[in-house]
């Protein structure tokens, strides 16, 4: 009979390093990395000092999946309507190639633009409730991309780097700061319906270990598959996550460490606790009617109630402590945010679910004490061009478009940035993703150029080589 004292899988490099030559590799190795595993062995996401005091210690980030036309929202451009229906190429210029170079004639905003609060804030009437905060928002109205492709603009926006398999910037966080709640996840999805094009990548830990990933919760009374146990008891689960747990570190010590393994063991645990916290955080029964109306449950449009119980859970997950959470979008509004046709109908839908819920949160926030330390982000990847792509739709526009924040250490009412008169290219402090990443990192009281993890022989950040922080904006 075989002794069954084997490893069922390759060898790897590392592997090598410490079976190999008496593991002297391993102890070079273990100096290089002693950021990596040594010290995230002990509790990975145990809370972690700031580098200076923050504004906010959370973040909540609204990710308009698809890329909202930041003309027909928030950036006015009266001269659309002076030179509707004519060439572009002879009222604007030089164009830029599109995703489908389908080009129609310039395309006034399709909907009456005011200017609202003490700080007059051009906001479309696509938006009637967030326009009542608009001294809230601080608008960022000269954001640019690199990429102009959904997948790769969507890895940019989360991961600061276009390609696949970089930590999103939830991760970054929890890395960073750990959390404050070790019954709940510090990196919260809240998936409305849609997942971005690039997929489950975008809200990953890449080289972060896998403890840092983000986890994607319904906003049903079921967030979670298997968040109820199937054991007949308490104490029958725990027998069995015992026995998985003394498997698994026999596993890890026989690994000499592997941060795979110590993250599967983690999230067993973190498993178990989620099973009593989940559900009492979806039950909203406690909430008052007043302010489930606030947010939108009582709306007769099905998205709206979606995106309101995102927005209500999302303010909850803040009040338990959790570090980052990202919303996305109901599904069924057209494609995405992606109108390149029906632009009036898509825009028309995506803003009816999202205007009331957001600004329902704002408002809830704010009368909680809570907006002050609680970082709010909108944003979509890229914007949309002032030129209709065919008839009735507009494409992709990487090279000027809008943002807003909203709460912990951001002034509100404020504004940077501008594009030219036709809201086409960034013309005035042009920013990038990275300057956006820096900024939320400061404002949670990280300094970006020292959050790092050493990786294929460098330290690695959120913002690579890049980012300044948008000092304009700040309280």
């Amino acid at each position: 009979m075989h002794c069954q004292n084997f490893l069922n899988r390759p060898t790897n490099r590392r592997d090598m390093l410490k079976w190999c030559a008496n593991g002297f590799g391993a102890v070079a190795l273990s100096a290089l990395s002693a950021e990596g595993r040594g010290k995230l062995s002990i509790d990975p996401m145990a809370p972690k000092p700031p580098h200076f005091p923050p504004k906010a210690k959370s973040v909540i980030f609204l990710y308009m999946d698809g890329a909202p036309s930041h003309v027909d929202t928030f950036d006015y451009k009266p001269v659309l309507e002076k030179y509707n229906g004519q060439d572009p190429r002879t009222a604007i210029g030089k164009l830029e190639r599109t995703q489908f170079d389908n080009i129609g004639t310039v395309l006034k905003s399709q909907w009456d633009f005011k200017q609202h609060g003490e700080c007059g804030h051009w906001i479309s009437s696509l938006f009637p409730h967030l326009s009542g905060v608009a001294d809230d928002l601080a608008m960022i109205k000269s954001m640019t991309s690199p990429f102009a492709e959904h997948t790769s603009a969507n890895y940019f926006l989360h991961t600061g780097s276009g390609f696949q398999g970089r930590p999103s910037m939830g991760a970054w966080f929890g890395y960073g700061l750990g959390t404050e709640n070790k019954n709940l996840p510090g990196f919260v999805v809240l998936n409305g319906g849609l997942i971005p094009p690039g997929g489950l990548d975008c809200f990953g830990s890449g080289f972060l270990p896998a403890t840092y990933q983000g986890s994607v919760f319904l906003p049903s009374d079921n967030p979670i598959a298997n968040v109820k146990r199937s054991e007949s008891s308490d104490s029958l689960q725990r027998n069995k996550l015992d026995l998985i747990r003394s498997l698994d570190e026999k596993t890890l010590a026989h690994l000499q460490g592997d941060p795979q393994v110590e993250a599967a063991i983690r999230n067993y645990e973190t498993a178990y606790l989620m099973q009593s916290a989940v559900p009492e955080l979806t039950d909203l029964r406690g909430e008052t009617e007043a302010t489930k109306k606030l947010y939108g449950l009582d709306s007769t449009f099905k998205n709206t109630q979606t995106f309101a119980k995102q927005c209500l859970i999302a303010r909850r997950l803040v009040e338990r402590g959790v570090r980052f959470i990202e919303l996305t979008c109901p599904g069924g509004n057209g494609d995405r945010w992606d109108q390149h046709k029906d632009l009036v109908d898509g825009h028309n839908k995506n803003c009816l679910t999202i205007d009331q819920p957001i600004a329902g949160l704002i408002k809830d926030l704010k009368a909680r004490g809570m907006l002050d330390d609680t970082l709010i982000v909108w944003a979509g990847e890229f914007g949309r061009t002032p030129f209709a792509q065919g008839a009735n739709g507009r494409d992709h526009n990487p090279f000027g478009f809008t943002v807003w924040m909203a709460g912990g250490g951001v002034k509100g009412g404020s504004s940077v940035g501008r594009t030219d008169d036709f809201g086409y290219k960034a013309i005035e402090d042009k920013w990038e993703i990275h300057d956006l990443h820096a900024t939320m990192l400061h404002l949670l009281g990280i300094e970006h150029t020292k959050s790092t993890f050493r990786f294929s022989g460098r330290d690695m950040r959120l913002t690579d080589v890049h980012g300044h922080i948008i000092k304009q904006i700040l309280a």
